[in-house]
């Protein structure tokens, strides 16, 4: 820093000295950049605020679920609990179990062998409730994610872009003095490196939250997966008992 205060006054080398020196182009891409980031750090804020709600509420829906022995208990807890992915899930295939109850009660002049069909063709139209209703649970705990892949994926070639445009100021600086001296060059330079210093953190973070989040959703998949078989076994001994 002592150089470049030696050779330039007005130029210090701090951080917010070389962006204030920065040329327009610069200047745009480091603005494009901070927003990427901005963003990217709102996505992961709000998404760290879903993923807890959502674990603290699914902990106090299995809590009633299947232990509440009821299922009208479970579903009332559910209309409360809608952070839930868990409940979620449940509110979907029991009002389409309702559904099918109020449908198969228009029926009742089946044969016994009739009825057995009956109950595991409920049994596969409830699987295909839960599973779209498990589909957008993850759509829902997926939404954003695209953006942070994107910030990962893009902001070092922005940068880069930055970096490339201000080593050509450098050379540009060079032929007007017609000298490589440190003065000519140190503006452009550090421009460069502080494009490429911004890529990388609007990156670096967008990628980790990507991935960590990822992996969460991986993680709830799997508990509503688990809890899919859970209720249908459930739902099943009532169907057969009712037989």
């Amino acid at each position: 820093m002592d150089i470049l205060q030696s050779i330039n006054g007005s130029f210090q080398g701090s951080v917010i000295e070389m962006v204030t020196h920065s040329g327009p182009v610069a200047k745009a891409v480091l603005l494009l950049l901070f927003i990427f980031s901005i963003i990217s750090w709102s996505i992961m804020f709000q998404k760290m605020l879903l993923f807890r709600k959502a674990k603290n509420q699914s902990k106090k829906f299995r809590k009633v679920f299947p232990r509440g022995g009821s299922l009208n208990n479970a579903y009332a807890s559910s209309k409360i609990l809608k952070g839930s992915h868990v409940a979620n899930i449940f509110m979907s295939g029991y009002l389409d179990v309702v559904s099918l109850q109020k449908y198969r009660r228009k029926e009742n002049s089946l044969s016994e062998d009739t009825g057995k069909f009956q109950v595991q063709d409920d049994l596969q139209a409830l699987q295909r409730a839960l599973d779209k209703a498990e589909s957008q649970e993850i759509s829902r705990f997926e939404k954003g994610l695209s953006f942070l892949a994107t910030t990962g994926s893009t902001s070092p070639f922005i940068g880069l872009f930055g970096t490339v445009w201000g080593i050509m100021d450098a050379f540009r600086a060079i032929g007007i003095k017609g000298s490589a001296s440190i003065g000519g060059v140190a503006p452009g330079i550090s421009e460069a490196l502080i494009a490429t210093a911004a890529g990388l953190a609007a990156a670096i973070p967008a990628v980790i939250g990507y991935n960590h989040f990822n992996n969460k959703i991986n993680i709830i998949a799997s508990e509503m997966d688990e809890f899919s078989l859970e209720f249908i076994s459930v739902v099943e001994r009532s169907l057969m008992r009712k037989k």
